[in-house]
């Protein structure tokens, strides 16, 4: 028994003893591969001699197969290094490095002979991991039952999370430990949204935000999500944490084939919240463009008939009050008017008026089409048209009218998630885009989606976002999706997927439903794998000025121009009515100035759910924007000016919160001042309760 036991022992100090490791090029990372005594795969990852991730287990379970989680040996190993710079389309910085070590381990299955490898690639600031299943003749085509991957963290973070959904990560952030998540998810559950899908289990989505008690900022996400449904997190305790796909009605994850890779998991860690913001672990994880002429790609500055359909004001997307509507039969010239429709060929040239006016790009008109009447979700499979206007909505005379102002106009294509028509619509609409001078698409999934066995992050969704934004590009057409997927860095390998909003955006401070605390967190959160089209700018924020929506806005009106810098997007909206811009011109005029492209980004503070301060270098400018902002507390900003080049001075315009601006009591209370700054300038600058700071600096 004592000989039994000791060749046991050595067995086990032998596994431990191969356990392959691999480290960041600085040296702070380390991950740590090995197969336990049952052969299953298992990684740990530590920052600085912190424990990030202890042992966790990594693997498939296939429906009607054998699970590719155990039992198996390494057949190989391969090291390599990789440091390069490239240079993205559009971005936060002109250039980006792509610094890493990778280990590449195949593994073979002892009975079955399967095969599947792991790629790990690790950065100095995280780690990003994928499995690829090699052609081979022991398997095939298979039905993905679920992913075994595990993330077992060193304790009970702080998280900054939102119910798993596979219809929609509209949810309001919640902050608290991970083992309070459990008691806490049925209650915020009940936030009523458009379309619901809860996991049947306690899951949270990602990116997952995590701070640990020893002063550890962890980041959970995943790269490059493509034929593959989107990945949540199981909550386990108070410190395990498990892949969760998003399945169809079937209870299957994906249908997939040999010689494909799964997505990146991503996790990027630092114990200086400025590094989360700052990495580019998700987009190096990404394919290079595969547009090969971006000429056409450009980022914009828009305006938009959108708002007034939220204010109150009376303003509608649909043209009659008719509700009886068939797409193809309904014949809208013989229609009443309702008198409220917005987008209305008078309104739009107001809007276009304006636009050539203050220099912006673009007017985005929502509601140009046929079927907003009836825009029922689910029940209704053919809900509109994609290139029939509305009686009242001239398209040429408006393509011809914007043209002579030198503003382009934005196609608007809501689906009410009726995917399946969109689809049969795609080649009519966006042909019938380029024949009429537009040349960037908002879409829109509100709603649960037809077809009725899918779910907004299932594999069969994500590959259908991926058909419309390569289909856009054949067009040379932009694309900015609304209630999709999350994004995963894919906006590198697809620059004309120039931003989503795929969060709680700007919209729902019309419900009173955003947080003061929601935008310091949403850059830690949905922004990790791409922009967000939030729409900033909302100057009257006491919608009971309108009428019947008795909404207030959670910030202060220099936070909403704050939010130009902190909110990353080469498309950014100035979402409030132009009267109100008219009645703010001196603030208004941040807005007309900032850029929407940038040559450098420096993030000066930052703490997830308290506040975040960022200065950017304009492209190809000599100018930087600064943008600071806090959750409900005041707060004194630090602003080191040390991004500046050395020996030249210029004169910085800060748009500050006034004395007695307050996000509940004051939120219109401003002041503007100029200074001459340097390299050498530090600004104390305090922030009001939910307010902000942007400055201006030439």
């Amino acid at each position: 028994m004592r000989k039994i036991l000791l060749v046991l022992s050595l067995c086990l100090v032998i596994g431990i003893a191969k356990a392959q490791e691999i480290t960041s090029p600085n040296g702070n990372v380390t991950l740590s591969f090995k197969l336990d005594e049952a052969g299953k795969p298992t990684y740990n990852l530590n920052f600085k001699n912190k424990a990030v991730i202890k042992d966790s287990k990594m693997g498939f379970l296939f429906r009607g197969v054998k699970p590719m989680n155990e039992n198996f040996t390494i057949v190989d190993t391969q090291y390599k290094n990789d440091d390069n710079t490239w240079t993205p389309v559009w971005g936060e910085n002109k250039e980006i490095r792509d610094n890493h070590k990778e280990m590449f381990v195949s593994l073979v299955q002892k009975n079955s002979q399967r095969k599947i490898n792991i790629r790990f690639r690790v950065f100095d600031d995280g780690v990003g991991f994928r499995y690829e299943f090699p052609v081979q003749d022991q398997l095939r085509h298979f039905i993905l039952q679920d992913e075994t991957t595990e993330f077992n963290l060193s304790g009970d973070h702080k998280a900054f999370w939102i119910p798993a959904d596979y219809d929609t990560n509209e949810f309001p952030i919640t902050t608290s430990k991970l083992s309070e998540i459990a008691g806490l998810i049925d209650e915020v559950r009940k936030e009523p949204l458009a379309a619901k899908a809860p996991s049947p289990n306690v899951a949270v989505q990602t990116p997952l935000m995590l701070k640990s008690s020893d002063g550890l900022y962890i980041n959970i996400h995943e790269a490059a999500l493509v034929n593959y449904p989107a990945m949540f997190l199981n909550v386990e305790g108070s410190s395990k944490l498990s892949s969760h796909l998003t399945p169809d009605v079937r209870g299957n994850k994906a249908y997939l084939q040999t010689g494909y890779t799964s997505p990146w998991r991503t996790i990027v860690v630092s114990d200086d919240a400025r590094d989360i913001l700052a990495s580019n672990l998700i987009l190096n994880l990404n394919e290079p463009s595969k547009i090969e002429d971006t000429s056409w790609i450009k980022p914009t500055k828009y305006i938009g008939v959108w708002w007034e359909y939220f204010t109150g004001g009376g303003s509608t997307w649909a043209y009659t009050n008719t509700g009886d509507v068939i797409i193809g039969k309904t014949d809208f010239s013989k229609l009443k008017p309702n008198g409220t429709h917005g987008a209305n060929t008078e309104h739009v040239k107001y809007y276009i008026d304006f636009a050539a006016k203050n220099g912006f790009d673009a007017v985005l008109v929502e509601g140009w089409n046929e079927g907003w009447e009836d825009n029922a979700a689910f029940v209704k499979e053919e809900i509109y048209s994609f290139t029939k206007a509305y009686p009242d909505f001239d398209v040429k005379e408006l393509h011809r009218y914007a043209a002579s102002k030198g503003v382009k106009i934005i196609m608007h294509h809501e689906t009410t998630s009726s995917v399946a028509s969109y689809e049969r619509q795609l080649e009519d609409a966006f042909k019938f885009m380029v024949d009429n001078g537009y040349d960037a698409v908002k879409t829109g999934y509100v709603g649960p989606i037809i077809p009725r066995s899918e779910y907004h992050d299932g594999q069969w969704m994500v590959n259908h976002y991926i058909r419309v934004v390569k289909a856009a590009a054949d067009h040379k057409i932009m694309v900015n999706s609304h209630e999709a997927v999350r994004p995963t860095g894919l906006s590198r390998t697809y620059p004309n997927w120039v931003a989503q909003e795929s969060a709680r955006g700007t919209e729902f401070e019309s419900f009173n439903g955003n947080k003061p605390e929601h935008t310091t967190i949403l850059p830690f959160t949905r922004l990790m794998g791409g922009p967000m089209d939030y729409t900033p700018g909302i100057f009257q924020g006491d919608l009971s000025v309108y009428g019947s929506n008795k909404a207030k806005l959670s910030t202060t009106l220099v936070k909403q121009l704050a939010l130009y810098v902190t909110m990353y997007s080469p498309l950014q909206m100035a979402a409030d009515l132009p009267e109100n811009y008219e009645r703010f011109p001196d603030a208004f005029q941040f807005i007309k100035d900032v850029a929407v492209n940038w040559d450098n980004t420096y993030i000066l503070e930052a703490e997830p759910g308290d506040y975040i301060t960022i200065a950017r270098k304009a492209k190809g400018k000599s100018e930087w924007y600064i943008g600071g902002i806090t959750d409900e507390n005041t707060r004194e900003a630090i602003i080191d000016f040390s991004f500046l080049p050395e020996g030249t001075k210029y004169t910085a315009t800060i748009y500050a919160d006034g004395k007695a601006a307050d996000w509940i009591k004051n939120p219109q209370s401003y002041t503007i001042k100029t200074m001459t700054v340097t390299n050498k300038t530090k600004l104390k600058q305090r922030l009001a309760p939910s307010g902000g700071v942007a400055i201006s600096i030439k």
